[in-house]
């Protein structure tokens, strides 16, 4: 009976003593659960407070968007590739002369969108990259090699990245040449457009591009289509960049406002 009563009274402390210990264990964490929900709480509040002691009277609450319009086609003899200049935020304007139109190597262009971080970003990137094959090469870049730099990047960032890079130019094996990257995808096209002017001159291109073109179409081709979108986009604007792209380098040229083509009445 000794024994008895011995064990029973060690099975029965040691049981209190286990409820215990784990109800304490459940008061310190549910504490514990509370505090950091407090604290976190808290944090959020204050992070918030500031956002919006640091956004102006009447600034919008969404997370603002950029807009442009580019477009390249390609010809007998190269390229040309060509974009209007204005950089926007939301209904803000950031610039007005931007050149969209950035030099990768020597014949080989890309035409910026999307964000214009992001786009400068990728183009900066591939321009090194390039730099570094052309010296291991000992000539220079193709420019397919230059359009899957620009993929492999659009393509592993996807997710983080907001940029649509056209990539146009000439080499000796397959002269003009012009990609699309959209999301990381590698496309050759005989011409491409981008950029939030785009769904405005759809209709225009799919009627007014001919195989074949001569230079000089492909100039007023572009020009045309940018000036278009110009008019009924209000995140593009501004002057209208033109790059031709051919066996003998590239030839930069600005068509100023006052000289565009006059559509609907204008």
């Amino acid at each position: 009976r000794g024994m008895q009563t011995a064990a029973t009274r060690g099975m029965q402390t040691a049981a209190t003593r286990g409820m215990q210990t784990a109800t304490r264990g459940m008061q310190t964490a549910a504490t514990r659960g509370m505090q950091t929900a407090a604290t976190r709480g808290m944090q959020t509040s204050a992070r918030r407070g500031m956002q919006t002691a640091a956004r102006p009277p009447g600034a919008p609450t969404t997370p603002v968007s950029t807009g442009t319009t580019i477009i390249a086609v390609e010809f007998d003899g190269g390229v040309v590739i060509a974009s209007d200049s204005r950089v926007s935020a939301g209904q803000a304007i950031g610039n007005r002369v931007m050149n969209k139109l950035i030099p990768l190597h020597g014949r080989i262009v890309c035409a910026l969108s999307g964000s214009a971080a992001d786009a400068q970003a990728i183009a900066d990137i591939v321009s090194y990259q390039l730099e570094l094959h052309s010296v291991e090469l000992g000539q220079a870049p193709r420019v397919r090699a230059a359009a899957a730099m620009v993929q492999n990047i659009t393509y592993k960032h996807k997710e983080d990245l907001l940029a649509h890079l056209i990539v146009a130019g000439w080499d000796p094996r397959h002269r003009g040449q012009v990609y699309v990257t959209l999301g990381g995808m590698l496309v050759r096209q005989p011409f491409a457009v981008g950029g939030s002017g785009s769904v405005y001159i759809y209709g225009y291109v799919d009627s007014a591009f001919k195989p074949g073109m001569s230079r000089a179409e492909c100039v007023k081709f572009v020009i045309n289509a940018v000036t278009l979108a110009m008019g009924r986009d209000g995140s593009s604007g501004g002057v209208v960049h033109v790059a031709i792209i051919t066996d003998s380098g590239t030839e930069y040229t600005i068509i100023l406002p006052h000289d565009l083509p006059q559509f609907h009445c204008e």
